[in-house]
């Protein structure tokens, strides 16, 4: 039995290896590394309730300060981890720490990407922390007008946010319509037509080359066509990194994330868990990487029963889901862009229908616009197409 198990990553996948290796009778010693001085919280109502002040910041916390502590886990937070001892399993903190454990669990998930000189302006803001966020809502609060940069999930869900706020907003990015990338044209074009009847500017199709600035704040956002959206406040949401940096010199193999087998094992003694983890899908026989709630705890799981002793591949059907307005998107599967799709319940032009993704002849995945349940129960004809694992949630 491993004598000490050290999660670097305070997230909700670091949270949940923990919870799920007290659950399952682990009696060792259990350290938890933590670059925010902030307790596990949840990232999805970030970009919503906290950000539009429905929720005080401490409502995102994950579990109270007593359920922390019946976990009898060592929480060291505030001190970053900047190097690994991959041979000595040791992790070294910013502050000098030597953290060394029979088996580690990388869980740093991944960071923002930037814009060229935006750090330069004040008024720019990304949003993936819960500072992020409350900086963000306090901006919001003085502020006439948004553009947001990226017209992925967040961007997406930060229109939406920042319009119930009474915000004038634009959301700019180079594809032709709101994550149009994650769920192809069909519906990407019924959020398009929902975003622009609550009153979004959409100015999308168009690169983002810069921002422009004056006396040192951002005063607008500048389009590949040379057009300047003005702004009084910038949200820059173009994706993310996995937060592997530090790595750079431990001898794991890095690419897009932790590369590991499918146990999710990047060297012996050595795992990842969530957005930074990318590996062996043996039910897709690729490597893969997910960036959602869901996976973070489901990959958890699984690396903590591996810690214990079993010995299964980790191969599940992802899952994720967004909250626009009215509209409660849930996602099961893989949504090629290029995928044949096909509306199998309810009606497209009620907004609320569930949409089947088909690539080379096999159902890769499902969407359901306000029908959670039925979408729920056609997720089988994945299991059954690509022969991954039955969903568990």
């Amino acid at each position: 039995m491993t004598a000490r198990v050290l999660v670097v990553g305070a997230s909700a996948s670091g949270l949940t290896t923990v919870e799920a290796l007290r659950r399952n009778g682990y009696p060792g010693g259990i350290t938890v590394l933590g670059d925010e001085s902030h307790a596990p919280y949840d990232r999805p109502p970030l970009s919503k309730q906290v950000l539009s002040g429905a929720w005080a910041p401490e409502r995102a916390s994950l579990r109270t300060p007593e359920v922390l502590a019946a976990l009898e886990a060592e929480f060291v937070l505030g001190d970053p981890a900047v190097g690994l001892d991959r041979a000595s399993r040791t992790v070294r903190t910013k502050s000098g720490r030597g953290l060394a454990a029979d088996a580690i669990v990388l869980a740093t998930g991944v960071r923002p990407r930037l814009l060229p000189g935006q750090q330069d302006l004040t008024g720019v803001h990304v949003l993936r922390t819960l500072a992020d966020a409350l900086a963000l809502r306090d901006a919001l609060s003085a502020a006439t007008r948004l553009v947001i940069v990226g017209e992925g999930v967040l961007g997406s869900e930060i229109a939406a946010t920042a319009r119930t706020l009474g915000l004038d907003v634009t959301l700019a990015g180079p594809l032709p319509a709101p994550m149009a990338t994650q769920v192809g044209p069909l519906v990407s074009g019924v959020l398009a037509d929902l975003h622009t009847e609550h009153g979004v500017k959409l100015r999308l199709g168009n690169g983002v080359v810069g921002l422009t600035g004056q006396g040192g704040r951002v005063t607008g956002v500048r389009l590949a066509t040379d057009e300047v959206l003005p702004a009084d406040v910038v949200v820059v949401a173009i994706g993310a990194t996995p937060a592997t940096e530090w790595l750079e010199d431990s001898g794991l193999a890095l690419g897009n994330g932790v590369v590991c087998d499918s146990r999710c094992r990047a060297a012996e003694g050595i795992y990842a868990v969530g957005d930074v983890a990318r590996w062996h899908h043996e039910g897709l026989g690729r490597l893969i990487r997910l960036e959602n709630r869901t996976n973070a705890t489901e990959q958890a799981i699984a690396v903590a029963g591996t810690i214990l002793g079993k010995d299964l591949a980790y191969t599940p059907v992802p899952y994720f889901w967004t909250d626009q307005y009215d509209a409660k998107i849930q996602v099961h599967g893989f949504l090629p862009v290029d995928a044949e799709v096909d509306v199998v319940e309810g009606d497209l032009t009620a907004r609320r229908f569930v949409a089947r993704y088909r690539s080379e002849g096999r159902v890769t995945g499902v969407l359901g616009w306000n029908m959670p349940k039925q979408a729920r129960l056609r997720r089988q004809e994945i299991v059954d197409s690509l022969g991954v694992a039955a969903p568990t949630h």
